[in-house]
């Protein structure tokens, strides 16, 4: 009887171990708190409030009158039809608005600078400042959509597109404030600092939907989810190829659906992040994340870091496909400057083409912060039946720190077709590997002769 439980006992430990890791049940209980925005009923169109889609008359005063009596009745669904509607400054959006973009309909902004002054409070590369207003501007609201086949052009190719060569000033000082913690209303930016805007930003905002509007041009990242909850982002497509134009990028936000995105971008998809370093450290992880059936192209598909020092968990990806080539497929950073930590991600069901490098986990991005002792936690990373065509360079890279060591890391089914490094690892502890193949899979051996 003893022979006989503890046989049991190992088929039930190996039906266990050869099981997917998988946690769907976490996967459809976050599911279920995703609801995006309750649409408004109070619909009107645009043309009512004198603009004109000639692509030549100004509409903004036009939509500061729609938001001006959407925030007296309570919410408005505002329709813009075929046209081309011109935007010299931003639109702040309002509580209970949809905006609905018709098919072949444009929002083109006049990407002129001084048109996004006065600042508003924003975020840059994960430090709270006052900045240039994004185009499209969500602050401390709810039930807020922006939905239709139409599009978003920024227009931005000849202005904010520019500017990352001359950032550098205020890159540094918004870096400097942020390790000092001067106070968030201190630091002021704007003109003559060359910190471009997003594109789309909500902030400190819950209940939003973003439907199959058409995105490009963007002045820096596309779509900005900042300190905010329970957002569906879905069918939405890209043709946004201008310098850092991520597509999606949630910060320190929660319960997020992204599906069913036809990326095509200058930068990131899809780019996770909780802030960087003192400013990260107060605040939210963004949690909750899930990403699936979506279609990747660009520079790198679905990226951790590199702010995210309030931490990033329960990020799921799955069902998922990369046209052409990227630099990386999947991506974790992080460095002795963050802090915070990566934990509970996975990763199933991918197939990519070409890249230069496949899965890359470090923890010494760009080489920075090598002297601080801020360390990030790097744990619980699960990856199951991926597959490259051909890596140019290295197939898998884990890179720990001596103080804090990349821990608990399962590969499963990993086939790579073509790759001359397959595999290096440095700092890391409990890293499994099943059913991974990199280059041809080896047959029968031979025997002597």
């Amino acid at each position: 009887m003893r022979n006989i439980l503890f046989a049991l006992l190992l088929l039930i430990c190996y039906s266990a171990s050869a099981a997917s890791f998988f946690p769907e049940e976490r996967r459809d209980s976050i599911l279920q708190q995703i609801s995006g925005a309750t649409l408004s009923g109070n619909k009107s169109n645009i043309l009512s409030f004198g603009a004109k889609g000639d692509g030549k008359t100004d509409c903004r005063k036009a939509v500061a009158k729609a938001m001006k009596k959407a925030r007296k009745q309570g919410g408005m669904h505002l329709a813009f039809p075929k046209g081309v509607w011109l935007m010299k400054g931003p639109i702040h959006l309002e509580s209970n608005v949809t905006l609905e973009i018709q098919e072949d309909a444009v929002i083109r902004f006049d990407a002129t600078p001084e048109y996004y002054l006065p600042m508003v409070k924003t975020s840059w590369e994960g430090t709270l400042l006052w900045n240039y207003s994004p185009f499209i501007y969500g602050y401390q609201l709810h039930d807020v959509a922006i939905i239709g086949k139409g599009t978003i052009d920024g227009n931005c190719a000849n202005t904010f597109a520019t500017w990352k060569s001359k950032q550098g000033k205020g890159k540094e000082i918004s870096r400097e404030q942020n390790h000092k913690e001067i106070a968030v209303d201190e630091r002021k930016f704007g003109e003559g600092y060359y910190l471009r805007p997003q594109l789309i930003q909500f902030f400190d905002s819950k209940n939003i939907t973003i439907l199959d509007i058409f995105i490009t041009n963007s002045p820096f990242w596309c779509i900005h989810l900042l300190q905010s909850e329970n957002i569906i982002c879905r069918g939405i497509r890209y043709d946004a190829k201008l310098i850092n134009n991520d597509g999606i990028d949630p910060e320190s936000s929660r319960n997020i659906l992204i599906e069913d995105v036809h990326f095509n971008n200058g930068d990131d998809n899809v780019a996770i992040k909780s802030g960087r370093d003192n400013d990260g450290w107060r605040a939210k992880p963004t949690e909750n994340v899930i990403i699936r059936n979506c279609h990747f192209k660009g520079l790198h598909a679905v990226v951790i870091g590199s702010e995210m020092s309030g931490g990033v968990k329960n990020i799921f990806v799955e069902d998922c496909d990369y046209a052409g080539y990227c630099k990386r497929g999947l991506y974790v950073k992080t460095n002795p400057d963050r802090g915070g930590y990566v934990k509970d991600i996975y990763m199933r069901n991918l197939k990519f083409d070409e890249v230069e490098d496949f899965i890359y986990v470090t923890s010494m991005y760009a080489g920075e912060g090598m002297g601080s002792t801020h360390f990030s936690e790097v744990g619980n990373l699960y990856f199951e039946n991926i597959h490259c065509n051909k890596v140019r360079h290295n197939g898998i890279v884990l890179q720990g720190t001596v103080a804090k060591p990349l821990h608990d890391i399962t590969f499963r089914n990993i086939n790579i077709e073509q790759v001359p490094d397959a595999l290096s690892m440095d700092y890391t502890e409990d890293i499994i590997f099943r059913d991974c193949h990199f280059g041809k899979k080896a047959g029968v051996p031979t025997t002597a002769k």
